[in-house]
């Protein structure tokens, strides 16, 4: 047979589709290693080559925006709902569109993290295609405009474009996704870093009691007033570059050259918002996670639940992390004993469901791999 092509869209609606895929797609190379790869995606090169342990051909750009966003942690939904009509109301052609696309450029399979266009296109192409992630647009998409006369076509079209996938793999843990048909659930899709902490600390000249604090609120822009937060005695904040911040308690963590999973293995401790990547990456990689609440974001909850069962966690305010009350939470989180990391299994099961298009030899015209 040809050599197999495997069409990857990876939603950049911050980082944590990403983390979702990558894991998936290093699995299915090491069994298929001369799987030829292309990715689409508005994610930064630089961002997917270090997740991804494979040669690509990136393709930048986007096909879907998720949800427009104020922050991490709030949605503009006016301006959602705007995109959303805007973009389905002209949706025949994007399918065409794709479908062309697709048809060019020959993939052996598609896999959308979680874009439903790629889906829809595919099916119009005749392409084999598969959906995988722990939320779909169509189920955010009801919680948060069912109640519009304008919403309902547009619900289906979603749906219908998930549907036409070969199977939706619904990671661990995710959204229930009772409308999609062809859901199949697999475990907990996380990498898992190199622990460095004793370079880590070296590099920062930190003393044996200083606690290192990672601020992470992934791909979506946010800013937390660290400038003026109480002194807390003996942690160092690990803050974006983009934050500026000239503090003997600041480092910016880009300037430690690591990848961000090692670092997320090697610190005490991660401030986040509700998000897969860091969680699950959190929970696998046993580092203790303080949280802060969505607004309104349905996923969370499924997100939190587990992550009580699998981590180290606590939650915090709103009003004490912007505050900075930080110092009392934290000491709370290191006292919690230290549950067993689950074992990130999902991509290796999501491997398994794909390399019957994807291996050296091909299956026979007519067959379909089954996924338990």
């Amino acid at each position: 047979m040809n050599q197999a092509h495997l069409f990857v869209d990876i939603s950049a609606h911050g980082f944590g589709h990403l983390a979702q895929a990558a894991p998936v797609i290093n699995a299915l190379t090491t069994h298929a290693p001369k799987l030829r790869l292309t990715v689409r995606s508005g994610l930064p090169q630089a961002k997917l080559r270090e997740r991804l342990r494979c040669t690509f051909d990136h393709l930048a750009a986007r096909s879907d925006f998720g949800y427009v966003m104020l922050d991490a942690m709030r949605v503009d939904l006016a301006a959602t709902a705007q995109a959303y009509r805007r973009q389905h109301a002209e949706w025949e052609r994007l399918v065409a569109q794709e479908a062309r696309f697709l048809a060019g450029l020959q993939p052996t399979l598609v896999l959308s993290d979680v874009a439903y266009l790629p889906l829809a296109g595919a099916a119009r192409a005749g392409i084999p295609s598969v959906a995988l992630c722990s939320l779909n647009w169509a189920e955010l998409f009801a919680h948060f405009f069912s109640a519009a006369d304008w919403a309902p076509p547009i619900h289906q079209q979603m749906l219908a474009a998930y549907d036409s996938a070969e199977f939706f793999l619904r990671l661990t843990p995710g959204m229930p996704m009772t409308d999609l048909a062809r859901r199949r659930n697999i475990g907990p899709v996380a990498a898992l870093g190199v622990d460095r902490r004793q370079a880590l600390r070296q590099q920062l000249a930190s003393h044996p009691e200083e606690r290192l604090v990672l601020i992470a609120f992934g791909g979506i822009d946010t800013q937390l007033p660290v400038a003026q937060w109480p002194r807390a005695s003996g942690i160092r904040w690990l803050v974006p570059q983009g934050w500026r911040l000239r503090q003997a308690n600041t480092t910016d963590f880009e300037s430690l050259e690591l990848p961000m999973i090692d670092l997320l293995c090697s610190v005490d401790a991660v401030i986040a918002k509700p998000g897969y990547g860091t969680f699950a990456e959190a929970a696998c990689n046993g580092t203790p996670l303080l949280y802060v609440r969505r607004q309104e974001w349905p996923e969370q909850d499924c997100l939190i639940e587990w992550l009580h069962t699998h981590a180290r966690c606590a939650e915090v305010a709103a009003a004490d992390l912007r505050a900075g009350r930080l110092q009392a939470p934290l000491a709370a989180l290191w006292q919690q004993p230290q549950p067993r990391p689950p074992r990130p299994t999902g991509a290796d099961e999501a491997a398994t469901a794909l390399l019957p298009w994807l291996a050296p030899v091909a299956p026979a015209p007519g067959d379909r791999p089954s996924v338990s």
